[in-house]
């Protein structure tokens, strides 16, 4: 039984704390919170406190709250050679406090409080400093995921500004469409099958080869008419960049 305590009350602790709750070979000891109400997902075996000084030795301490923040809660654990793991993506494993082992925890994933996901279908990207310890985070993770992935923090980086890209630039975009159908009384809903569709598309196509449109047909004509149809400035230029990055990806 592998022991864990885990150290923050976001978006993503308490989706870990679910998901260790519901794992085998998994002992979720404490959580700690500066407010307990706010942990909506633990039972009542597991013991939330509001005290740094409160916390036990476990195998394994994850660091679950704002990037800013990793740095100072790490040099909170009042303890030694223990093996301390933060969660984000774009944060260097070099950040956690040297008092203790470092590792990272990072799930590539949107997780939002009220929205229930299957874990064991969210990437798992884990990094240590040792083999023994890197044996252990795969233990874990493996025990939530079924897609674990030894990525370095360099990696890490890269990942992280792809994800930006693909999920939180994308969503804007849905964002924009949604704005343009309300502008004419049209429902948002007429456009949700093409977004499942375009990303459905991926798992048998690469994204070049997925791309359609008028900027990937070279259809002058339909985009100039989009650009006159459009007087919102900013999604004016955003139209007019994404269209030079599709038709310059073309060439390549």
């Amino acid at each position: 039984m592998i022991s864990i305590s885990i150290l923050g009350s976001g978006n993503v602790a308490q989706h870990l704390i679910s998901a260790f709750e519901k794992a085998d070979g998994i002992e979720l000891v404490q959580v700690y919170s500066r407010n307990p109400n706010s942990i909506t997902s633990t039972s009542k075996s597991i013991s939330v406190i509001q005290d740094y000084k409160q916390l036990l030795p476990v195998d394994l301490f994850i660091i679950a709250v704002s990037d800013d923040a990793i740095t100072s809660v790490s040099e909170l654990i009042l303890f030694t050679n223990q093996l301390v793991v933060h969660t984000s993506g774009s944060v260097a494993m070099e950040s956690l406090s040297n008092s203790n082992r470092k590792g990272v925890f990072y799930p590539l994933q949107t997780l939002s409080k009220t929205k229930e996901i299957n874990f064991k279908e969210v990437p798992l990207c884990i990094e240590a400093e040792s083999n023994s310890d890197l044996k252990l985070l795969h233990e874990v993770a493996s025990a939530i995921s079924n897609q674990v992935f030894e990525i370095d923090s360099n990696q890490r980086k890269s990942l992280h500004v792809a994800a930006v890209f693909v999920n939180n630039f994308a969503n804007h975009l849905f964002q924009i469409g949604n704005d343009i159908c309300d502008e004419k009384g049209i429902s948002f809903e007429i456009l949700k099958p093409l977004i499942l569709e375009t990303a459905n598309k991926l798992n048998t196509l690469s994204p070049k080869e997925a791309q359609t449109g008028p900027a990937k047909r070279g259809d002058t004509s339909t985009i100039n008419k989009h650009l006159d149809f459009l007087t919102d400035s900013n999604q004016k230029e955003l139209y007019k960049l994404l269209t030079k990055s599709i038709i310059d990806n073309g060439k390549l």
